[in-house]
């Protein structure tokens, strides 16, 4: 490349700020890209340097994602010791996973050391067992204690969300100790807003907020001025439910102890929201029937993530197909069955689709429970009966007029309100049983709700009108 294009081309790129890399909707700039797949094929360091490397972690995340998968491996191995590994956790796993198996061990090795423990945990949990004890074998034997304990937690637990450096004192120290060795001790974590009391075999017996030693008097001893931690995060808690607390008690950052109490790490309220939204797509995900797919999966693995739930819902189709077939010679002989029946399956559908999704994220979020589960699906089953009032005299009406016949008309509007009761009752009472015999709601509900709308809407509307016009 010339100077003169090379001039051009920095001078054309926007600044590190999230204003001039992103669009008005969100997305990275496609003259940004323009320029970043330039400077990679031209292997541009200077500007990758410059408008690349100096890049939030979260928009280098975004801009891996963006480019193409042979750039993507180009950019890392141009930057070098200038990427920040920090943006890997910030991509889909196969892209991250595509990007590490290209570099070498060491490299992956010297980056993590200079990651925090909770984000290095978050790219070695994902590698093969050689590859990360290949790692693990590189760092220094303080960093691998840290990670292989983390490691050893279960995955989707606190305690691999946790960040092992952390700030503790024993209560004995005064204020001034205190401030003094947080000035001058090297290896602490960049950012903390807590200071954990712990005794000498590491149990935890108290924490500090950072405002309150500011505040106090540099004579003052550490075990007046703390407080008990009233709700330190077992190391084996799900993620989801240490989530939970730090919602409900409004916390910055939460100790997280051992089964004997001992300190072992700290969660920070950074994570804990990536754990919300990580929670709340797995449970949209689940109710899709999609399971963990990811935007970057190859056609075959989306295929596979997709197709199990889809031949559930096949035979569940054939159920209630073998419903219509009971009533074969009644829709023969009235025409306009068969035109108004896939109003009642697919209207009930909708409705146990709405009280499933409330249902099923109230589960989640504990906010549904033994406790008011019955006043809960006393609300859902009169919602259902005052919609399926209101959306049966409707369609009753225009059915009736549509085929000038008020038989028509009653027996749709009936099998409406039939139907839309029992979307509601299925839709609370499916998954409230799911949980009750260990099954994941997001994940079960939906065929089963789709199933009783379906058998539901059919045999009301066809066994009424069998019934009605064999009578009349």
């Amino acid at each position: 490349m010339t100077e003169t294009g090379e001039d051009i081309r920095v001078r054309a790129a926007p600044e590190d700020s999230h204003e001039d890399i992103y669009a008005d909707n969100g997305s990275i700039r496609s003259d940004f890209l323009t320029l970043v797949g330039a400077a990679i094929a031209d292997r541009d360091l200077l500007f990758l340097r410059q408008h690349v490397a100096r890049l939030h972690e979260s928009e280098l995340g975004d801009l891996i994602e963006a480019i193409q998968p042979d750039q993507r491996i180009a950019l890392v191995r141009l930057l070098g010791d200038d990427f920040d590994m920090t943006a890997l956790t910030e991509v889909d796993e196969a892209i991250r996973l595509q990007i590490v198996q290209h570099l070498p061990n060491a490299q992956i090795a010297a980056a993590l050391g200079d990651l925090d423990s909770d984000d290095a945990v978050y790219i070695l949990e994902d590698l093969d067992h050689d590859d990360r004890e290949d790692i693990l074998s590189q760092l220094s034997f303080t960093e691998r204690v840290r990670l292989r304990r983390a490691l050893d937690y279960p995955e989707s637990s606190a305690g691999r969300r946790m960040q092992t450096e952390f700030v503790a004192v024993p209560p004995f120290w005064t204020v001034g100790q205190t401030i003094d060795y947080m000035r001058d001790e090297e290896d602490l974590p960049e950012s903390f807003t807590q200071i954990f009391v712990i005794d000498p075999t590491f149990k935890l017996l108290g924490t500090i907020d950072l405002d309150r030693i500011l505040r106090t008097k540099r004579q003052v001893k550490v075990e007046t001025i703390m407080r008990e931690t009233s709700h330190p995060i077992p190391a084996e808690m799900d993620q989801e439910e240490a989530a939970q607390l730090f919602e409900q008690y409004d916390l910055l950052s939460a100790a997280v102890v051992d089964e004997n109490d001992r300190l072992v790490g700290v969660l920070t309220i950074d994570d804990v929201v990536d754990v919300i939204q990580e929670e709340a797509e797995e449970d949209l995900m689940r109710l899709g029937g999609v399971g963990d797919e990811e935007l970057s999966d190859s056609i075959r693995e989306t295929s596979r993530s997709r197709i199990p739930w889809l031949l559930v819902n096949l035979l569940t189709a054939f159920l209630a197909a073998s419903v219509i077939s009971l009533f074969e010679a009644t829709i023969e002989e009235i025409v306009a069955l068969a035109i108004l029946m896939p109003i009642v399956a697919g209207m009930g559908g909708n409705a146990g689709s709405q009280t499933m999704t409330v249902s099923v994220r109230a589960l989640a979020t504990r906010d549904l429970d033994i406790h008011n589960a019955w006043r809960v699906v006393r609300r859902e089953a009169g919602v259902g009966l005052l919609n399926g009032v209101v959306l049966g005299i409707l369609i009753g009406v225009i059915a009736g007029i549509w085929f000038q016949d008020i038989n028509i008309g009653g027996i749709i509007a009936t099998a409406m309100l039939i139907n839309m009761f029992a979307a509601a009752v299925a839709g609370i009472l499916i998954p409230l049983l799911l949980v009750k015999v260990g099954a994941d709601p997001a994940v079960s509900s939906a065929v089963f709700v789709t199933t009783v709308t379906d058998i539901t809407g059919f045999f009301a509307f066809l066994g009424l009108a069998a019934w009605w016009f064999n009578v009349y």
